[in-house]
């Protein structure tokens, strides 16, 4: 791992403040498996600087504090998007292949500390990692600098990334799920209502997206039955999809 972040926080237009809020968010936790002791030689030194923490919690804080960045930028930015386009459109910008891709872009693999073994298996380079390990940067500047600062960032990054979902359409997750079962020789999803909340005239609906014979079900919320089908079968979709552990 590159000890100079310098390009990387050029890439993201960020300065920290903690520099350990920093090293945190590119740790994988295989790193910490290795002793903070390492042999040279005859001899044995400290590693400098060495991580106490994985990045899963503050993955855990930047991805709820992105979810939330890119629907108000979306809300903003496209005021005449219905509330089924909007959706789509947070969906495809947060899912994880877009963010290993702006992980990739932002050359976030060549900073990660990993283990020995992950990295030798290709663990810089793994779209799942990558993905984790950007929306961890994303809860660090969120401690770090707050969320007007975060804010900053998440627009500079995925403003361009929204317009281009614009022009083109936005492939229907249910569609993708059932292509995905269809091609494994399986039946369709089947799906249900879990529970309507609200008032009438702005209910909540709670959607089930199962998938019988692999015994595999997710459940999603939306202001209508159709945006909660498919952000269920989004779900359902990577799960199927992305057999890889974090």
């Amino acid at each position: 791992m590159h000890q100079d972040t310098d390009k990387l926080l050029e890439a993201l237009e960020y300065q920290f403040n903690s520099a350990d809020l920093l090293t945190s968010a590119l740790t994988h936790r295989s790193y910490l498996s290795i002793r903070s002791t390492q042999n040279a030689g005859s001899q044995s030194r400290p590693i400098e600087n060495f991580p106490t923490a994985n990045n899963e919690r503050l993955e855990f804080l930047g991805d709820a504090a992105l979810g939330y960045l890119v629907a108000e930028m979306l809300y903003e930015e496209y005021p005449n998007a219905s509330e089924h386009k909007l959706t789509l459109m947070r969906a495809n910008l947060v899912r994880g292949t877009s963010l290993s891709g702006l992980a990739q872009d932002l050359g976030l693999g060549d900073y990660l500390f990993l283990g020995q073994g992950e990295r030798s298996s290709g663990g810089a380079s793994r779209a799942s990692i990558l993905a984790n390990a950007l929306e961890a940067v994303f809860g660090a500047i969120l401690l770090d600098g707050g969320i007007d600062a975060l804010r900053i960032v998440v627009i500079r990054l995925f403003r361009n990334r929204s317009k281009r979902l614009m022009d083109i359409p936005i492939q229907d997750f249910k569609s993708r799920l059932q292509e995905l079962l269809q091609a494994r020789g399986l039946s369709l999803p089947s799906y249900s209502i879990v529970e309507t909340s609200g008032q009438p005239h702005a209910q909540v609906f709670t959607l089930s997206c199962r998938v019988e014979e692999l015994g595999v079900s997710a459940q999603a919320q939306a202001a209508s039955r159709k945006s909660a089908e498919k952000l269920a079968a989004e779900k359902v979709f990577n799960m199927l999809s992305s057999p890889e552990p974090k």
